[in-house]
């Protein structure tokens, strides 16, 4: 399928991934399947009960979505091992990132992770962190990162990388570009960062330059304001950040995606109406919300309304959805 056999509406709703309620296909995803033509879904704890019962709510979802019309779906999970592990057992459980001495022990943990996520036709694994936490900083993301060092950080990434994609799950690292030094909690308040370009570029930035030479599917923009890159706008609502530093200086064609615009640091601040236009001037591929609401299809009427707003735009767009149809050509059986 390409973009020219799209609607207008299909190819808005490429562009959303989003959260639901429910443990089965309800009328509320196929409301959003149908209807609002979302590109894809996040699972959550709230969807899971067991491998059975997971493994049918994704299968049902891609057999609705062919129904349907619609290209086949995006199906991402948190799974990065440790405090972020949305699978409990009988799924493998990994101590996370900060728990891992060598590089057999990373791509043990995507090898497994992988076999277990295609086994439940989950397809995308928002992982791994690249996130570099300084010695004694305080960071939010202690926990779950690969450490201080930024090359050991960029080898165990990679790897990570590596593994999941060749066993058929696509990785998206995270955070971009870099919240390892931040204090505050982005779920709840959205955190300034005074690094200069020249301190990211020798330390944040190398785990994404690794990633991007591993051949990363996605890269997820995290929701920090670099106010020493753009004092305006958080990472992911911003073109200097998203289109610049990712596209033009780091060479990344995959996708670009937000964190979660659900959260504090966004939400309190931006409207969806506001939100949407930013990230399409980024050159933002997939914007994620990932609770069930008003938002979601908040986002797709303004998607609609704005990737045909001037001809820059609808050139973006049309670039966003090419991408994004072509990284499920090759990944989603």
């Amino acid at each position: 399928m390409t973009n020219l056999e799209l609607s207008e509406s299909q190819q808005a709703g490429q562009r959303l991934m989003i959260g639901f309620n429910g443990t089965d296909l309800n009328d509320a995803l196929r409301y959003a399947i149908d209807t609002l033509k979302v590109g894809g879904l996040i699972l959550f704890s709230r969807n899971i009960v067991s491998p059975d019962q997971i493994r049918e709510l994704c299968g049902s979802a891609q057999a609705y979505a062919a129904h349907c019309g619609q290209p086949p779906l995006f199906i991402a999970i948190d799974q990065e091992g440790g405090s972020v592990a949305r699978l409990k057992p009988p799924f493998t459980q990994f101590a996370g990132n900060p728990a891992m001495r060598s590089m057999q022990d990373a791509a043990a943990f995507a090898r497994t992770t992988a076999g277990e996520l295609a086994g439940i036709g989950v397809n995308m694994n928002m992982a791994p962190v690249l996130d570099v936490a300084p010695p004694q900083s305080g960071s939010i993301m202690q926990k779950r990162v690969f450490g201080s060092d930024p090359q050991w950080v960029a080898q165990m990434g990679a790897t990570v990388i590596t593994h999941l994609q060749a066993n058929g799950i696509m990785a998206v690292g995270k955070h971009f570009p870099g919240i390892g030094r931040t204090v505050l909690d982005s779920h709840i308040e959205l955190p300034d960062l005074d690094s200069d370009a020249q301190t990211l570029a020798g330390s944040d930035l190398l785990p994404f330059q690794a990633a991007v030479r591993a051949g990363v599917c996605g890269i997820m923009l995290s929701h920090i304001r670099y106010t020493a890159i753009d004092p305006q706008r958080p990472a992911s609502l911003s073109e200097i950040i998203a289109d610049d530093w990712l596209r033009r200086q780091l060479g990344f064609n995959g996708l670009v995606l937000t964190d979660d615009l659900d959260m504090g640091a966004i939400a309190k601040y931006h409207g969806m109406d506001d939100i949407v236009p930013h990230c399409l001037q980024a050159g933002v591929d997939i914007l994620l919300i990932c609770h069930a609401g008003p938002a979601i299809e908040v986002a797709f009427k303004a998607m609609l309304s704005c990737g045909r707003s001037s001809e820059k735009q609808m050139q973006k767009s049309a670039q966003s959805v090419r991408r994004i149809l072509e990284m499920k050509a090759r990944w989603v059986r």
